[in-house]
């Protein structure tokens, strides 16, 4: 799902000492809690009140935790505090003795240090200071909070008091941005082309009403008496009147006028300060492993081998007469494979969910009592926003340029960002009872891992009728194969942003539409691209080795269930709870279900 909403937070820093503690956790016998466990917790508990207290960023996807009435703190003098106490943690935290810890606080251990690590990193490295990528940006995903469902009048009130903190809120980052111009420390400026437009949607918007911050006040709930309601709304127009439109004219005055022009001319993260030290940091981070880029690389190329052999045996299949670039040509150029409306689209999208619905028994044990709704990605962002996102009670589906919204991909994106992917997989981590709220974080490599898993899992399930439909699948599976090459070409081997279209171009039958916004991505989001096919591996490894030790004792829904029920961590403690999975003899996690 790509960002997926939130800030990805694996374990950075920490890698080279999960994989034998992840072995551990299986082969180490278990330990009942006793005082170390007490001593973690009592940890982890002051951190996380200390770290609501902070009022940070909100996940796009947490829609169940209100709304603030303040924005976060992010001047500097907040950020080397936090830096300082984050250290203060990981001291805390080297003096407990894993093995010493009972194996439900063994994995929370294992989650939690990989989690404070990244936190350190990003801190010591200022991410702070460039908030925002071709992708997202700091004012839309504020934006964000605007398109969440109110119920409540204290809700209401508390967003009225958020507004009137956004001047604020953007000064203090264009202070940090600026701190970051100075030392070289921004997104590439070729990645910033054009993505003032969600900024200029408000700064000149005809009147406040028209702005995406009057959205909640425009069907608001029958509890609410009508004259509170005409009150609030009165105090909405004058919030967005004079803080909120005056500050987008602020940071659009800013971004056209200094921090653009200012914006670095070359694309690699090596070449930031402290670069090679900086991209190594994404690789931890988004990949939870520890290998390097050349590793990654060539990781991407042998995939990709394999990939195009069974696109070749596609285009046999369908008796096309040419090559794969001719193929590839035809599948982006032939009306048939286009929608005509934006409603088809969604129309299909929907589709895709409710055939999966069929199957869901025969793959799945547990299923999360959450629904997801299909709606088209908002037309601020749609321009330069992905094709789809999926999380918690929604399924984005963009219907910006039809052209390049193939229906032959439809089935794979669906399965990956709606279910069995991430509107699936997220609920069932959340509705997990006992564990603890940082649990809740996501982690790049399980969770993209475990989407693109899904879309393999999808030929099993007899999801795709076509040929073409199968092809899409593959086609989507070389375009994140190809990100291991494309994303390390960039940031380490010195590739130019014409290189990396003509690769995915060449390899993909994504859109010359998708392959720009994608490669922008990749180019001022170092690392994040690394996470999906990785992640994939590490899944089908892992079922790969749990059918060849079970045999007939395999369960398919218990394999499912074990890898969803586990939430997302780190990729060693997942294959290790995959080895006790094996241990058990493949029993399910939830014993009521069998």
């Amino acid at each position: 799902m790509e960002k997926k909403f939130s800030t990805a937070i694996a374990g950075a820093c920490l890698l080279l000492c999960l994989n034998a503690a992840s072995a551990a956790s299986v082969a180490t016998p278990a330990i009942k809690p006793g005082p170390s466990d007490a001593q973690f917790k009592a940890i982890y508990t002051q951190e996380w009140k200390w770290r609501i207290s902070q009022k940070q960023e909100d996940s796009e996807d947490d829609d169940d935790s209100g709304v603030s009435p303040v924005l976060p703190r992010i001047d500097l003098a907040t950020q080397n505090q936090r830096l300082a106490y984050w250290q203060g943690v990981m001291k805390k935290l080297d003096g407990i003795k894993e093995s010493r810890l009972s194996p439900p606080e063994r994995i929370n251990y294992q989650v939690y240090k990989a989690q404070i690590a990244a936190f350190i990193a990003a801190q010591q490295f200022k991410e702070y200071e460039k908030p925002l990528n071709a992708d997202t940006a700091f004012w839309s995903n504020m934006a964000g909070t605007a398109r969440r469902a109110m119920s409540k009048e204290n809700e209401y009130r508390d967003y009225l008091k958020q507004l009137a903190d956004v001047p604020r809120y953007f000064n203090d980052e264009i202070v940090n941005m600026r701190a970051g111009m100075a030392r070289g420390f921004t997104p590439p400026k070729i990645t910033l082309v054009g993505r003032d437009a969600s900024i200029t949607s408000v700064s000149e918007a005809k009147t406040p009403q028209d702005t995406v911050f009057y959205l909640p006040f425009k069907n608001m709930p029958a509890s609410i008496p009508a004259e509170k309601q005409a009150a609030l709304r009165a105090q909405a127009v004058k919030a967005i009147e004079t803080a909120v439109i005056p500050a987008h004219k602020a940071l659009l005055k800013f971004m056209r006028e200094e921090y653009v022009p200012a914006s670095r001319e070359a694309l690699a993260a090596e070449t930031l300060p402290d670069g090679k030290a900086y991209y190594q940091s994404k690789i931890l981070e988004f990949t939870t492993t520890s290998m390097h880029a050349d590793q990654i690389h060539q990781i991407g190329l042998a995939e990709m081998a394999k990939i195009r052999a069974e696109m070749h045996d596609v285009i046999k299949q369908v008796k096309f007469e040419g090559d794969l670039p001719a193929f590839l040509q035809f599948l982006r150029s032939d009306p048939q494979f286009y929608a005509k409306t934006p409603e088809e689209l969604l129309m299909r999208s929907a589709w895709v969910a409710k055939k999966f619905d069929a199957k869901v028994a025969q793959y799945f044990g547990y299923l999360p009592r959450r629904r997801f709704a299909v709606i088209p990605v908002p037309d601020d962002q749609a321009p330069f926003y992905t094709s789809g996102r999926g999380g918690p009670g929604v399924y984005l589906v963009n219907t910006y340029n039809l052209p390049s919204r193939a229906l032959y991909s439809m089935p794979a994106l669906t399965l990956h960002e709606s279910a069995p992917g991430h509107a699936f997989q997220m609920p069932i981590a959340l509705e997990q009872k006992g564990r603890p709220p940082f649990r809740n974080a996501y982690i790049s490599a399980y969770g993209e891992g475990w989407a693109l898993y899904t879309e393999r899992l999808g030929a099993e399930m007899g999801i795709y009728e076509t040929p073409y439909e199968t092809f899409g699948m593959l086609s989507y599976q070389a375009w994140r194969a190809s990100r291991l090459v494309v994303d390390t070409g960039i940031h380490s081997k010195g590739w130019t942003r014409k290189q990396a279209q003509d690769y995915l171009r060449e390899n993909t039958a994504l859109s010359n539409h998708e392959i720009e916004t994608e490669v922008d991505r990749y180019i001022s989001w170092p690392g994040q691209a690394l996470s999906y096919y990785l992640g994939e591996m590490s899944i089908i490894n892992a079922r790969k080795k749990a059918e060849q030790a079970l045999g007939q004792k395999f369960d398919i829904r218990n394999f499912h269930d074990t890898v969803l029920q586990l939430g997302s961590v780190p990729l060693p403690v997942l294959e290790a709870r995959i080895d006790q999975f094996i241990a058990e003899g493949g029993k399910s996690p939830y014993p009521e279900l069998e």
